[in-house]
């Protein structure tokens, strides 16, 4: 079936440490809070390996989204359809750019901007479940031009210096992320069969948890 972060102020305190060790009584949680668990000894970690939420934490989970048809020249219901022509003047991909990463990118756009109605940004995001199919005549989903997408969005800053990492687009140099963002969400990608719609290629569902209130 296919369905049955660094800091958000005062809300999520990330940590990097060996498993089993006890992270100074911040398990579980104080209320309204989160704590993210990172791999240990890494800088750039792109994955946290769990998030503990604290009772009474305001959280808001988004619906499956997919990438917006905002490529009127390519036909409907085509994977090209789903290129955001925003990023991509007239639909063309860079070199190096699959159609994945592509849709990837669109489909982290619209998450933005759904977040944002409900008063929350990238940042805010702790969990995030990813269902990938394969592009036409691919025999498996393109999970390196998800990933490359994913980091222009998340995990992008260097847990020593909080400065950001610089991310490939595509085979091109790595230069800076698209939006600079230390939160690491815990995260699974699945290869399904078929998506919702004709020539989605990525759709993400994320959980998000409002930064709790100075006292």
């Amino acid at each position: 079936m296919r369905r049955s972060a660094i800091l958000v102020p005062a809300a999520v305190v990330l940590l990097a440490i060996p498993t089993g060790a006890v992270a100074g009584g911040l398990f579980p949680p104080r209320p309204g809070t989160t704590v993210t668990l990172l791999p240990a000894g890494q800088d750039n970690p792109s994955i946290a390996d769990g998030v503990a939420i604290g009772k009474g934490t305001a959280l808001y989970k988004t619906s499956g989204l997919g990438p917006a048809a905002l490529n009127p020249a390519a036909p409907a219901g085509s994977e090209a359809r789903y290129i955001d022509t925003e990023v991509f003047p007239g639909g063309v991909l860079p070199p190096g750019v699959t159609i994945t990463e592509a849709q990837g990118i669109n489909v982290l756009r619209r998450i933005g901007e759904n977040l944002a109605r409900a008063g929350l940004t990238y940042q805010d995001v702790i969990s995030m479940r990813v269902f990938l199919q394969n592009p036409a005549g691919q025999e498996r989903m393109d999970f390196n031009g998800w990933n490359r997408a994913y980091r222009q969005f998340f995990a992008n800053t260097s847990l020593l210096t909080g400065k950001p990492v610089l991310v490939p687009l595509g085979s091109a140099a790595p230069a800076p992320p698209m939006v600079v963002n230390p939160a690491r969400p815990s995260r699974f990608a699945l290869e399904i069969e078929n998506l919702p719609v004709n020539g989605w290629l990525v759709e993400v569902e994320v959980d998000a948890a409002y930064p709790a209130k100075n006292e």
